[in-house]
């Protein structure tokens, strides 16, 4: 089964263009015209093996907002196409991810009932030129349109940046093993409801 798809999103605010290769090697190209999204995008892709081309055009000069948003809704979107049935699927997973002074942990569930607790506290209120508090809206619409329940904990940590980071590098490395399949229930739908 090839787990791949294309989406195009386009609202008067954004236009934006995904293709997903959930079974890919973590290739990407990411253009938001923002350059730490840029790199967290690039980030999610590496760690989650997940191939990611994106192609965001928005209204930027208004703020980042909408892009943000409209660019987690877009790849949430285009990782749920391309999982078509969710046959086989691990489902579950998590991370505990560390990045230098960093601790973060990361925990999901691809039930196709989203949901996000976001318990991250960031000390400055710009990352390059992203406000803060856009993070957790990009985590808000990514689980929504993805149908995961996400759940994101910074344990302790001092410099936003790798704050920031582990919490996209956490994602990306439950996404790979929660989406890979697994061969004792290839066929099978991990529910005892029998879908998800």
């Amino acid at each position: 089964m090839v787990r791949k798809a294309k989406i195009n999103r386009k609202t008067k605010e954004t236009s934006i263009a995904v293709e997903a290769n959930i079974d890919g090697q973590g290739s990407n190209k990411i253009d938001t015209k923002i350059g730490f999204l840029n790199h967290m995008l690039e980030t999610l892709s590496k760690h989650s093996l997940i191939d990611l081309k994106l192609l965001a055009k928005g209204d930027t000069h208004i703020d980042l907002h909408h892009t943000t948003e409209d660019t987690g809704i877009a790849v949430g979107e285009c990782i749920k196409k391309a999982l078509k049935s969710s046959k086989g699927i691990r489902r579950f997973a998590h991370a505990l991810i560390p990045m230098d002074e960093t601790l973060t942990r990361v925990s999901i569930d691809i039930s196709n009932r989203p949901y996000l607790i976001w318990k991250v506290n960031l000390k400055v209120e710009k990352l390059g030129e992203m406000d803060t508090e856009l993070f957790k809206e990009w985590f808000q619409a990514f689980s929504q349109a993805a149908g995961i329940t996400l759940h994101i904990e910074n344990i302790y940590g001092d410099n936003s940046h790798h704050i920031i980071e582990s919490c996209f590098k956490g994602l990306a490395r439950a996404l790979r093993e929660a989406l890979e399949i697994d061969k004792r229930i290839k066929n099978k739908i991990p529910s005892t409801k029998g879908t998800l």
